[in-house]
């Protein structure tokens, strides 16, 4: 009989990281429901943009002397995918981020199928590190898918130029896409903040639309309290300071200021409720 047994008391034959593969992790999710519906909104809403730039746009509209981000957005692909990621940033990102991260544990939870993967047996820090990066994954996949089908669709309605300012400077296409990069780069880092704050909520909770609503919720109370002057100084240092950075790389020459500052703070805090998260989860009585 010890013969089949480790020093450690594990079965012979068992190893800790080969349970619930990353692959397997994303395999289960890609098949949920909620993250079939997201990528089909990412890839329906540049179309739905495009409709309505195309419906209305008027006689009226195209002399417009003035040049805003609506007016540029149907100067070239670039533009139109710009746009895009200027009108999702504040709302639409946010929830997709905090719904793939929050709705890892305390789905699960809610499922009751929780303490049954922790007893096949997959470790318990293990589990939660394979759903932080299932959920970052998915996370990025949608981003990236939100601005694939917005270049090549913006392209295929407004053509594939170069990128026009909303000052008037143009960015020839190579360059263009480079800082597009830039900037999704960015987005991709800064929502980390919102996702993180799922992912501790989630461990704490056993309602998924706790943890996803409480982040939107929270973000929203610091963008609005963003907006008071009179707190002064103290606006630099919430989580939505610098949600908007990434136009910093439409400047010629660039102003990377922002960028850091912007890229440093989300990195905290994400390291902080990150930290937390795995803090509370490692001290809980998993009974779901």
């Amino acid at each position: 009989m010890t013969q089949h047994v480790q020093p450690t008391g594990a079965v012979a034959g068992y190893r800790p990281e080969r349970t619930l593969r990353l692959s397997v992790e994303l395999r289960r999710q890609f098949k949920r429901r909620r993250t079939i519906g997201v990528f089909v909104l990412m890839v329906a809403l540049p179309l739905v943009l495009i409709a309505a730039l195309q419906l209305g746009a008027s006689e009226e509209a195209q002399t417009n002397s003035r040049i805003n981000l609506v007016d540029v957005a149907t100067a070239s692909g670039l533009n139109f995918t710009l746009f895009v990621l200027f009108a999702t940033t504040g709302f639409f990102l946010v929830v997709v981020y905090a719904l793939f991260f929050g709705d890892t544990v305390a789905s699960e939870a809610q499922w009751g199928s929780l303490r049954y993967t922790l007893a096949t047996p997959v470790p318990r820090m293990r589990l939660l590190r394979q759903k932080f990066a299932a959920a970052l994954v998915l996370s990025v996949a949608a981003l990236l898918t939100l601005a694939v089908v917005a270049v090549v669709a913006g392209g295929i309605a407004f053509g594939f130029a170069e990128i026009q300012t909303p000052i008037g400077v143009t960015l020839p296409q190579g360059e263009g896409l480079l800082r597009l990069a830039g900037m999704l780069g960015y987005l991709a880092v800064h929502l980390l903040v919102v996702g993180t704050l799922a992912f501790w909520l989630s461990t704490i909770t056993d309602a998924p639309l706790a943890a996803v609503g409480g982040a939107v919720f929270t973000m929203f109370v610091f963008a609005i309290l963003d907006q008071v002057e009179q707190l002064g100084s103290l606006r630099d240092w919430f989580p939505t300071a610098e949600e908007f950075a990434w136009t910093d790389l439409l400047q010629t020459p660039v102003d990377s200021s922002d960028l850091f500052r912007g890229v440093v703070q989300s990195l905290v805090y994400a390291a902080v409720f990150t930290a937390l998260g795995f803090r509370h989860f490692s001290r809980r009585d998993v009974t779901s």
